[in-house]
């Protein structure tokens, strides 16, 4: 059974169950939000449960609503009381003040639940912070909570470390939901943002632990690091180690999408074991071994979906990512990216992308010079 941690008068597991990467039926298109492939996602989620899970997130856009919809179906079979349900407010979807009644109040109804256990602003940043404050958003909450509909409150981070301080110091958060791992402690100085909240007081809930999966199948030069220092450790389970190696991590979403994934995490944090200070070390240089490479920080998230010329743009970055990686030659990549239905030249730089992008990526640039460039 995974580990558990003591989080105010509950406990929740290490692991958490993140529903944004779920099963899907045509992977290749998924930026299209195609179907959720139910039974897959069902069988991930009682292997979750059955080993100790008890913490499942999901959002309003996730999977274009299909993810809230299905958690709720999935999680039906259990007792309420036996798991817990985060979900976030877009503000950055909410065009008036009165939508985030009209979103909540759906987002209670796509889960089929009467509250959530942890309810969270969802990516904030210096501009959606302002959006928050213009429309009360943090008073909006904590009225629902009054209410009975939101038991703990937090937020999602993607801004700056200045914007964090500001959000820190302006209310009184019961958690926060940040990027952490070992490429991003320094590269967008995740270091930082969890000390900030540990010395607030806040416990943190990891995003990203893995990258989108980028630090489960990492350059050659890394694996090779890797299995120097220990053959019989997977590459996923260092990225997990480092996260779960910091006290002040309360729970790490991971997007497991295969039974494979989710054991080997589930392995990796029961009876769990922290990371030695030379294994730190190791992480330290797999990170400059990958920063060596000229690789777009695309972590596949596809906030930036769906694109008015249906760019498929996490997959056009994917392949790209792939080539200057060293996993394909540029003869398969070439093969992955004819197969990509709306390509990189269809891109008119609207800016949408860019808008949503969590990891501030400069998208229409990169789509109308490297992309068209490298691929076409």
């Amino acid at each position: 059974m995974v580990d558990r941690v003591k989080f105010k008068d509950i406990e929740v597991s290490r692991l958490g169950l993140g529903n944004m990467r779920l099963p899907v039926k045509t992977p290749i298109k998924r930026e299209a939000n195609p179907m959720i492939d139910y039974a897959k996602g069902q069988e991930l989620v009682d292997l979750a449960y059955e080993n100790g899970v008890n913490y499942f997130d999901t959002a309003y856009m996730y999977h274009a609503g299909k993810s809230e919809k299905f958690i709720g179906h999935a999680l039906k079979k259990y007792p309420r009381d036996s798991y817990y349900l985060a979900d976030k407010l877009p503000i950055f979807m909410c065009p008036k003040q009165s939508d985030m009644e009209k979103i909540f109040n759906k987002q209670l109804s796509r889960c089929d639940v009467d509250y959530f256990d942890f309810y969270l602003l969802h990516s904030l940043d210096g501009k959606n912070w302002a959006k928050c404050k213009k429309f009360g958003a943090v008073e909006f909450i904590e009225q629902k909570r009054k209410e009975g509909k939101v038991k703990y409150f937090g937020f999602s981070f993607h801004g700056t470390v200045d914007d964090l301080k500001e959000i820190v110091a302006s209310h009184h958060w019961d958690f926060a939901q940040i990027q952490l791992n070992y490429l991003d402690w320094k590269n967008q100085r995740a270091d930082e943002q969890y000390q900030i909240l540990t010395d607030a007081g806040i416990p943190v809930v990891v995003m990203e632990p893995v990258r989108g999966g980028k630090l489960a199948e990492p350059t050659k030069e890394v694996k090779e690091l890797f299995n120097k220092n220990n053959p019989d450790r997977s590459y996923a389970s260092w990225a997990m180690r480092f996260v779960a190696s910091h006290d002040n991590v309360m729970t790490i979403l991971s997007g497991m999408n295969a039974p494979e994934q989710m054991m080997d995490n589930i392995n990796t944090l029961t009876d769990f074991t922290p990371l030695t200070d030379v294994e730190f070390k190791v992480c330290a240089n797999a990170a400059s071994l990958l920063n060596k490479n000229d690789v777009i920080p695309c972590t596949g998230c596809d906030y930036c979906a769906d694109c008015p010329k249906g760019v498929k743009i996490s997959s056009i970055f994917a392949a790209y990512n792939k080539y200057k990686n060293g996993e394909a030659t540029g003869d398969e990549v070439a093969a992955e990216y004819a197969k990509i239905d709306v390509k990189a030249n269809a891109c008119v730089a609207c800016g949408k992308c860019a808008q949503h992008c969590p990891q501030q990526i400069d998208i229409p640039n990169l789509m109308q010079k490297t992309m068209l460039d490298f691929f076409e």
